[in-house]
């Protein structure tokens, strides 16, 4: 037992090292874009019907780090200001299943095939599944979805504290806010992926997951029920090829995981309907086993003009110092993020209340929220309040999952309905 815990270990250690340096890159790389295309101004481009903000929306949705979870109060937001059905489902389909941080451990753990091929089906995902709701499901009602369309926005949107310096910001994001968010499912994907390396033999499994549309089916229904984000997937995916998963097989596994889980499902039903909910998952299989098929296609053919773009990744890249270097850094950032969580300091709410001091008689009112997982959710969460009539400032508190609201004359049932519009719930605390 002991031996198999110690190689469970190394295992994992590998392929962390060999994954840091990239995903340092990502997270570096997400936090310029943090602070280059923020919600605001993807909201802005989202609105009205027809082609054109289908294909911005997966366009925007590719590159942008948003998990799984995170992907719904964004969409929400969308959604009240006035984006599409159609829209916001490219944007629902496209963005988990990507990012630049996953990008660079796909390249990593799997190969620059792989590695190019997931961001391209993440498109063609989101395309074909707004496309589908575009002609399909638009004129979907408010009965049909069961309950009223979320409200247009008519008031400016809280874009946060944008005095602060644009290096500090992108940095907040990239090596705090970001890591916090996907830490800790991360690392458990990799214990996952060392203990599949440990238990079963390098293609153990192939009779049974080497390809095939009936494997590509079984690793797309296998990812369904996991919460895993689009960065956890991958050292999953990595460990299942070693078992004797085809990368097609993988990649089904890679679009099903983050775009499917069950809270996504739910969400989508509320905010957008339940035809629109039953495009969403057409689009899902669809794309999962013919991206699959299409993958397995595909490497044959490459690995016979050009051998070096298919070798695995993760089955050549031998541990070292640098390996172990880069191990390090990336758990400090890791932990440093958890150290460097914010304080409970009430923030001003919006760029009008920004200058406002909170004054005693004010009145501060706490709410419990429901649902929130990461700071996307907490931020979403906070925009939303800020937006309510006679609010000084907000303090959402992820940790807790509370916040507290500062003002006069604030009203209850406006503050749960915003909070609720955002995809969460609220109640005051009793």
């Amino acid at each position: 037992m002991s031996q198999i815990l110690i190689s469970t270990v190394r295992e994992s250690w590998s392929v962390l090292g060999q994954m840091a340096p990239y995903l340092l890159l990502g997270f570096l790389a997400a936090g310029v874009l943090s602070v280059c295309i923020s919600p605001e101004f993807v909201e802005r481009h989202l609105g009205g019907r027809g082609f054109r903000p289908v294909c911005k929306a997966t366009l925007f949705g590719v590159p942008l780090v948003l998990c799984s979870c995170g992907v719904i109060p964004v969409t929400a937001s969308f959604r009240r200001h006035g984006a599409s059905r159609a829209a916001a489902t490219s944007f629902l389909l496209s963005t988990p299943q990507t990012g630049i941080d996953s990008i660079a451990i796909t390249y990593a753990l799997l190969g620059p095939v792989v590695a190019v091929f997931r961001p391209i089906i993440a498109f063609v995902t989101g395309l074909f599944g707004g496309v589908l709701v575009w002609l399909f499901g638009e004129d979907e009602t408010a009965s049909e979805s069961g309950g009223a369309a979320p409200p247009h926005c008519e008031e400016a949107c809280c874009t946060g504290d944008r005095r602060q310096n644009v290096v500090r910001r992108a940095l907040q994001y990239g090596f705090v806010v970001l890591p916090r968010d996907i830490g800790g499912a991360l690392l458990l994907g990799i214990v996952i992926a060392g203990v599949i390396g440990v238990l079963v033999p390098q293609h153990g499994w192939e009779a049974y997951l080497g390809g095939g549309i009936l494997s590509i089916v079984a690793m797309m229904l296998l990812g369904v029920p996991l919460y895993v984000c689009a960065s956890a997937s991958v050292p999953i995916a990595a460990g299942l090829i070693h078992a004797g998963a085809s990368p097609g097989a993988a990649l089904a596994f890679l679009i099903s995981g983050p775009a499917s889980n069950p809270a996504t499902i739910t969400t989508v039903w509320t905010l957008l309907g339940r035809r629109t909910t039953l495009l969403y998952l057409l689009a899902v299989v669809t794309s999962a086993i013919g991206g699959g098929l299409m993958l397995d296609w595909l490497m044959p053919a490459l690995h016979a003009m050009v051998p070096p773009l298919t070798t695995h990744v993760h089955e050549t890249v031998q541990a070292g110092w640098l390996s172990a270097f880069w191990a390090i850094l990336l758990l400090a950032v890791f932990v440093l993020s958890y150290v460097a969580k914010p304080g409970s300091k009430i923030e001003p709410a919006g760029e009008a209340a920004r200058h406002d001091h909170i004054q005693p008689s004010q009145k501060r009112l706490d709410l419990v929220i429901d649902g929130m997982t990461c700071g996307h959710c907490a931020a979403a969460v906070s925009r939303a309040l800020s937006h309510c009539h006679n609010v000084a400032a907000v303090q959402v508190d992820l940790a807790t999952g509370r916040a507290v609201v500062a003002g006069e004359g604030l009203r209850v049932d406006e503050l749960v309905a915003a909070v609720a519009s955002s995809g969460y719930q609220a109640h005051p605390v009793v």
